[in-house]
């Protein structure tokens, strides 16, 4: 019983976990696509940084991630850590997400097991 109630748990878990993946895929490639409309408008290379691109979507939520981060878990996290991620290309960081999501919530293959 329990292991049946399990595996329809972690199918629903491994079916979200992908479905965010190609949804992370997905604005990894809108993100990729507006950076490569502006470099050939400005005839050069525009990478937009990830933090920009959420300061822009939603400066409220930017701003409680930052206090609440410092605020109640390590400000070292901030600081060195995400703020490193939140320079990097948006594309970048969108595609890497959702690829380990792909690749952790991935469908296994069926277990034949002996009778």
């Amino acid at each position: 019983m329990f292991t049946i109630l399990f595996g329809r748990i972690r199918a629903i878990f491994a079916f979200i976990g992908r479905f965010a993946g190609l949804w992370l895929l997905a604005g990894a490639l809108v993100t990729l696509v507006l950076d490569g409309t502006r470099s050939i408008a400005a005839s050069s290379i525009v990478l937009t940084p990830l933090g920009e691109t959420w300061f822009k979507l939603h400066t409220a939520s930017l701003h409680i991630s930052q206090a609440f981060v410092q605020r109640y878990l390590l400000p070292e996290i901030w600081d060195p850590g995400i703020q490193t991620l939140l320079l990097l290309p948006s594309w970048v960081v969108l595609g890497v997400l959702g690829l380990v999501f792909l690749i952790v919530c991935r469908k296994r293959p069926h277990r034949v097991r002996p009778a």
